[in-house]
């Protein structure tokens, strides 16, 4: 009985964790229609819904009655496997995503704000949000067409350049937490927000949220997609629901790469001062991933997409050396400092 027990509540958790990440996804591309219609001196969506609010509804039934088109040229397997292997591994990461502090009973039964806390749960994120790259260079190979190519080897090439800077500035973190579970490193930031890390390490932060929007593929760094280039890059043959899939994924890999900057860099869940500990932690942890998502939007409404080889220069000239050193002078003092 107590292992059915364990395993309702884990169901439950999962299915929480997903229905809340999932609802922020849906929510996240109304925020950034309504936001940079803001910056741009427009209304934004209006129609459905007061002020709109029920165009993701809206947006999301369209996609699932329009029509799934595979083209003729199309390997059909691969092609249909592409997207899901984009958007599982996006949603897999937020397991070890800690929200908050505190447990809670519900009768007998505990009750926590993450689905796990193991002792690597950075490595395991990075490590599955390695493998959507995958999915999209094999959904540009299948589909038969040369945009869709030519986007999904940009991206091949973009995540490998800058994977490895994004590695390396959250070896800073690590060093000084001791530890890579994502727990462990929130309550070692615990005081104050001079305690957080975003204050000992600026420069992993820097290079860390650079790479988090060069990994997602959004501007400036939106080079796999490239409307004006590309049509829409790896996933220009897609339609209905598997194109929805691409498109829940990088919004779910946007949001997932804001938590993982508020746990390695913010202090998580913690309050800024301890005065303000009264204030529930997940509020702070919202707080803080929803001022990275506005940073996000605003980027995108500003800054002019580089071209490619601007892109490539960028990321093994200048972030790849940047975080080497910084790993580097971190050791030693940390070692100096011990």
């Amino acid at each position: 009985m107590d292992l059915i027990i364990q395993i309702v509540v884990i169901v439950v958790h999962i299915a929480v964790v997903l229905g809340v990440v999932l609802t922020h996804v849906a929510y996240l591309t109304y925020a950034e229609r309504k936001i940079l219609s803001d910056m741009q001196d427009r209304l934004g969506p209006m129609e459905v819904g007061p002020h709109g609010l029920l165009q993701p509804l809206a947006d999301g039934l369209k996609l699932f009655f329009k029509e799934d088109i595979i083209p003729a040229g199309a390997n059909k397997i691969i092609f249909s496997a592409a997207p899901i292997l984009v958007l599982v591994p996006a949603l897999i990461g937020f397991a070890v995503v800690p929200f908050g502090r505190d447990s809670f009973f519900i009768g007998s039964i505990e009750f926590t704000p993450y689905i796990t806390d193991i002792n690597i749960g950075l490595l395991y994120v990075l490590a599955f949000s390695s493998i959507g790259a995958y999915g999209i260079l094999l959904g540009g190979w299948a589909s038969n067409s040369k945009y869709a190519l030519l986007g999904g080897l940009r991206s091949a090439a973009q995540v490998i350049s800058y994977e490895l800077p994004l590695g390396l500035a959250l070896v800073g973190p690590v060093l000084l937490s001791g530890s890579l579970s994502m727990k462990t490193m929130t309550e070692a930031q615990g005081g104050g927000f001079w305690h957080w890390y975003v204050i000992t390490q600026p420069v992993a932060f820097v290079i860390y949220m650079i790479c988090a929007i060069a990994e997602t593929n959004r501007l400036p760094f939106d080079m796999p997609e490239a409307e004006s280039e590309l049509v829409a890059g790896f996933f220009t043959e897609y339609s209905g629901m598997r194109f929805s899939f691409f498109f829940l994924a990088e919004y779910a890999n946007m949001i997932l790469v804001s938590c993982v900057a508020v746990v390695a860099f913010l202090g998580g869940w913690q309050a800024p001062l301890a005065a303000l500990d009264f204030i529930p932690p997940i509020f702070w942890f919202l707080a803080k991933v929803y001022f990275l998502l506005f940073f996000y939007i605003w980027l995108r409404a500003t800054v002019p997409r580089l071209r490619f080889d601007q892109l490539m220069a960028f990321g093994w000239k200048i972030m790849l050396p940047l975080a080497l050193v910084n790993v580097l002078l971190t050791s030693i003092v940390k070692y100096f400092l011990n």
